[in-house]
């Protein structure tokens, strides 16, 4: 194992065991590097590295702290590196994507109140076939975010949310539109919004793996034949 692993497992086991709570500042540099047998430069290292993934705060000319450690927070890099992945990838992420959603979907039919389908239905009528692909994908992110939120599990949704980032969602609309499939997706969100309403977890399950389904459908297509087939360029 690199020093630098050890260290990084070493400041987690910390966290772990109660050591350190959110919120917490980290010992000086050489009391903790001597505390755990590490050198100051392996340290700094994993410092630098919890850090990025957002696990700690290097506050300058202050101290060094631990985040608030919410789901949110430490997911924020999976959101970037899905936004960098090839087609390949992005057929494995809407793979998750068709395990999740729909799950959450199932969940969120049993929660779900009036205020949050009357938003859905907002969402769905404030765009059509006629508005330009960022409108559409801004109406994407936040009709899916409005379901898996109503599920109630913060994990699920940020999960979820960065399984399929804004640079997904807008080669997706790019090609939903130059097919003319604008009006059928926002029908089947409506579908789903129907079930939601009525309380139907398995249905609201059912419809949304055949969303998520055929959206996936299209991309393989896309990815396997190219836009020289007739597909759009996204």
């Amino acid at each position: 194992m690199a020093v630098t692993d050890e260290a990084i497992l070493k400041i987690k086991d910390m966290i772990l065991r109660g050591e350190l709570a959110p919120g917490d500042r980290l010992p000086p540099e050489k009391e903790l590097s001597e505390r755990l047998g590490l050198s100051r430069s392996s340290l700094r290292e994993a410092v630098k590295a919890l850090e990025v993934i957002r696990v700690l705060d290097v506050r300058r000319g202050d101290g060094t702290y631990v985040t608030s450690l919410e789901p949110r927070l430490l997911l924020e890099a999976m959101s970037f590196v899905v936004d960098l992945h090839d087609d390949d990838s992005i057929l494995e992420l809407f793979a998750v994507r068709r395990i999740l959603e729909p799950a959450a979907a199932a969940i969120a039919a049993a929660h779900i109140d009036a205020e949050r389908i009357s938003l859905l239905r907002d969402q769905i009528a404030e765009v059509d076939e006629s508005r330009p692909v960022e409108e559409l994908v801004a109406h994407d992110i936040e009709f899916h975010a409005t379901i898996v939120e109503a599920a109630g599990n913060s994990y699920l949704t940020t999960l979820i949310e960065s399984l399929s980032g804004h640079t997904i969602r807008a080669r997706v609309w790019r090609g939903l539109t130059q097919e003319n499939a604008t009006a059928r997706t926002l029908s089947e969100h409506s579908a789903i919004v129907d079930a939601l309403e009525a309380g139907d977890g398995k249905l609201a399950e059912a419809l949304m793996i055949a969303h998520i389904s055929g959206i996936e459908h299209w991309l393989r297509r896309w990815s396997t034949s190219g836009p020289q087939a007739g597909h759009p360029d996204v």
